[in-house]
């Protein structure tokens, strides 16, 4: 499969990231384009709702509640595709730069493109993507690796 077919697969899982619960057509084709054979590192900053944002309203799930079910599924399937945690803890502030708010930050590596787009191509993945977009107010998600 091509980068540019990969992207319409993505962005058809996970849809068109215009809201910012997931990457854009433009983002995808940038981390897709890199070389599939070099390590990808995800730095996740996340700054949860007070209560979980779920489209059909069910019912009073706290957004650390729904991040809990994200993360149940989404940490093994991460550890399937070859992936594993740097870290994961709570956001402390800031050292330099402006100030910023996050809950928590989660630093994920993966030796290789291929071990990235297994997690995102993972069908339980897939299924509990929406515990993460319920329970985020915000994210944003920084990329590092060998070019």
């Amino acid at each position: 499969m091509n980068v540019n077919e990969q992207v319409n697969q993505f962005t058809a899982w996970y849809g068109p990231g215009t809201d910012g619960s997931s990457p854009t057509v433009d983002q995808w084709a940038q981390i897709l384009g890199r070389p599939a054979d070099k390590p990808v590192t995800l730095i996740n900053f996340f700054k949860l709702r007070d209560k979980a944002d779920y489209p059909q309203g069910t019912g009073e799930t706290s957004g650390q509640d729904a991040f809990a079910s994200y993360a149940s599924v989404s940490i093994p399937a991460m550890q399937r595709a070859g992936g594993r945690f740097l870290h994961v803890g709570p956001f402390q502030g800031m050292f330099l730069g402006e100030t910023e708010d996050w809950d928590v930050v989660a630093i994920g590596t993966y030796p290789n493109l291929g071990a990235l787009t297994a997690l995102y191509s993972d069908e339980s993945y897939r299924g509990a993507f929406h515990h993460r977009t319920a329970a985020c107010e915000r994210q944003k998600v920084l990329v590092s690796g060998e070019q």
